[in-house]
């Protein structure tokens, strides 16, 4: 794939500097609600904005952790806990997030296609 299509596939979103080192953004990326997270190792995660549990777009708002050694996202609604990797509950093994390739370029945060399907 040449450089030209790869980055088309990408969307920027925003300075890795506007994400605050353990908590998220939300943006809007091809008409899809996301959320970014930046966790405290440095690592930037994208994911679904919504909450499947109580189907509000939250997720950007959730707090940012660990459980074991999964990074996580607890929904501000009802506290689920979400492995930031790949999306999975780890609270109820029925629910999920979608999630997406993200990385950093030159210190913007870019955006590609989706990586997990939700359940």
């Amino acid at each position: 794939m040449s450089a030209a299509a790869d980055r088309s596939t990408y969307a920027a979103v925003c300075r890795l500097d506007q994400i605050d080192v353990e908590g998220g953004v939300a943006a809007l990326v091809g008409g899809v609600a996301l959320a970014i997270f930046r966790t405290h190792d440095g690592n930037v995660y994208a994911t679904s904005n919504c909450d499947p549990c109580s189907m509000t777009s939250v997720m950007a708002r959730g707090i940012v952790g660990t459980r074991g050694d999964a990074p996580v996202v607890a929904s501000p609604m009802h506290k689920q806990s979400f492995d930031l990797r790949t999306g999975q509950c780890l609270d109820d093994e029925e629910k999920s997030i979608m999630t997406y390739d993200v990385r950093v370029d030159d210190g913007m945060v870019l955006v590609g296609p989706p990586r997990q399907r939700a359940l």
